[in-house]
């Protein structure tokens, strides 16, 4: 860090020598892990390349078209490139699918029946999906227990692994779907990689071939140079304000997989019938192209900054996971923070470093969807993008921060000092 530049931070932005130096020391540490990220983002950045040449991208795809949509080319060619992408027969991709959370709806209600046992590999799945399934919330929602669909869960293991044995010892004749959550969603374990799904899905097809292994990949996509649909998934989802979006789709979400398993979840989409035949996409595949080609740079600026947050906070005694030198299957970084007040402190830090809203102070709130009170920052350029620098933390023990994104790697780690900053001027940490 140059001289100029801690002058800046220092007298526009007010942060203290001591956390300029700390984190001057923190990127001292991490520099050479930063080789490897690259290498992997140059890896991603040509498939995406070779993706879209291979689907003779043009910019007519970037129209618009009016009505039901039929026949809309830059729809099917988004498609056809995600299916490329992550070696998939079909895809679906739109703007019309809310939320990472909305797109694995579709997916299991499209695909599960009465009758039939859906099986979580990766113990509780992220709190929005607890009321899909029927596990929280009121009773005649449209849950998956509404509809006679049964629910096991496999907790992980004391060593914070997938329990396999158990999982193999769980499947039954009933078991329709094994469902494996990537990221950490709001627990404290490492994301699961590609080779750990891979050991699930092994055991699964081993002893069911016709078991379905669903994967939610929110947060993972382009972490690795190969994505879980390579090593056997049949379908996946995610959600395109996250890593695919790049930081420029303005929402949606896709899902990708096994051509008959796409067609049951168009049907939710949907109709019966229609499908993914037809469907809108109100003139945003430009963003959604544009997005997705600079989405392999943007998640290895992310991760970077994740790699530095880890290690400014690893270096005061805060535990995080995953280690700043520990292998990385998803962008999110956890701070044990220890207090309501230090959680809170460290969001509006966050926040304090946005370029859009940074005068907004978050607190929390019941959100829809969880079972405690959340706080979530983001000042971002698409309201909820989590591939923008964003930190959020339900309001309960032991009080841990999630931290994420950053489509610059300098401004992931201006939000990491700011947020230390935030926590010494709310007196939630002493000396630094």
């Amino acid at each position: 860090m140059e001289k100029n530049t801690q002058e800046l931070l220092r007298n526009v932005f007010h942060i203290q020598d001591a956390i300029i130096q700390r984190g001057k020391e923190a990127e001292e540490d991490i520099k050479d892990i930063f080789k490897n990220l690259e290498d992997i983002r140059e890896y991603n950045q040509y498939k995406v390349l070779h993706a879209m040449q291979e689907c003779r991208i043009s910019d007519m795809h970037f129209n618009w078209h009016t009505g039901y949509g039929y026949n809309d080319p830059g729809r099917d060619a988004i498609e056809k490139v995600y299916a490329k992408l992550f070696r998939t027969e079909d895809a679906i991709v739109r703007p019309t699918i809310v939320s990472g959370t909305h797109a694995l709806t579709l997916c299991l209600t499209g695909i599960l029946r009465p009758g039939d046992e859906l099986i979580s590999a990766t113990g509780k799945p992220y709190d929005t999906l607890e009321e899909v399934i029927g596990i929280r919330g009121e009773k005649n929602s449209g849950s998956l227990q509404d509809f006679g669909i049964t629910y096991k869960q496999i907790n992980f293991s004391a060593n914070g692994c997938v329990d396999l044995d158990t999982l193999q010892n769980s499947i039954s004749e009933n078991t329709k779907m094994v469902f494996i959550q990537r990221s950490t969603g709001y627990s404290w374990r490492k994301a699961l990689t590609v080779e750990n799904i891979k050991e699930i899905v092994d055991i699964v097809k081993a002893v069911n071939p016709s078991t379905i292994c669903m994967v939610d990949n929110c947060y993972g996509e382009f972490l690795e140079r190969v994505e879980p649909t390579e090593v056997g998934v049949d379908i996946m989802a995610g959600s395109l304000i996250k890593n695919p979006g790049g930081g420029l789709a303005l929402t949606g979400g896709y899902i990708v997989g096994k051509e008959e398993l796409i067609r049951l979840a168009s049907y939710r989409l949907t109709s019966p019938g229609l499908g993914k035949e037809v469907g809108l996409t109100f003139g945003m595949t430009r963003n959604m192209f544009h997005g997705l080609f600079i989405a392999p740079h943007v998640v290895c600026e992310a991760v970077k900054g994740s790699i530095f947050c880890a290690r400014l906070f690893e270096q005061l005694g805060y535990e995080v996971s995953p280690k700043y030198n520990a292998q990385r299957s998803d962008i999110i970084q956890s701070i044990k923070l220890g207090s309501a007040d230090a959680v809170i402190a460290f969001c509006q830090g966050i926040q304090g470093a946005a370029p859009v809203d940074s005068f907004v102070r978050p607190e929390p709130w019941d959100m829809p969807g969880y079972d405690s009170p959340v706080i979530m920052a983001a000042g971002a350029f698409v309201q909820g993008s989590s591939i923008e620098l964003s930190a959020d933390a339900p309001i309960k023990e032991p009080y841990i921060v999630y931290y994420q994104g950053g489509l610059t790697y300098e401004h992931a780690k201006f939000g990491s000092l700011k947020a230390l900053q935030a926590l010494v001027d709310n007196g939630c940490i002493g000396k630094i």
